[in-house]
């Protein structure tokens, strides 16, 4: 496997973890109050907000651990310039990524004007940014072991 391969499988696995386990985490937490208490808001939109920041730390020591490791074991480096080739896979995992997230905006915003209650929204925004990510990681994948 290549360098690009590698990383994407990493990336999609610590995908994988870091949300799975966040969320082994926080779902017992929620409150079990009503469908519309501030508490259930409070509670969904610091899941999201911690979330966030928990993914984008923990992708930065993972990505360092992995070029460290990598170089340890091969005793290449990282590769240092991207091609067209990388520039195009980098921009099509972005845009599948980028789709898959408007589409689960688009169905959470959707689930207001149905009259779901808040929390769904939530749930849905959560559910589509973390397959977002992982679409992302599998098509930086698919594209470098088959090609553009």
């Amino acid at each position: 496997m290549t360098y690009q391969e590698k990383k994407s499988v990493v990336s999609l696995i610590s995908s994988i973890l870091i949300f799975a386990s966040y969320f082994a985490y926080m779902y017992p937490q929620r409150p079990a109050g009503g469908l519309e208490s501030t508490e259930i808001l409070r509670y969904w939109g610091s899941f999201v907000l911690i979330l966030t920041l928990v993914s984008i730390i923990a992708h930065i020591v993972i990505s360092i651990v992995f070029n460290i490791v990598f170089r340890i074991t091969t005793g290449e480096k990282e590769p240092t310039f991207a091609d067209e080739l990388d520039k195009i896979i980098e921009l099509r995992s972005f845009r599948n990524s980028f789709f898959v997230f408007i589409l689960g905006f688009l169905l959470a915003m959707g689930s207001l004007v149905i009259d779901y209650p808040p929390q769904v929204m939530f749930v849905i925004l959560i559910i589509s940014g973390f397959i977002s990510d992982v679409i992302g990681s599998v098509t930086k994948f698919y594209h470098y072991r088959k090609g553009v």
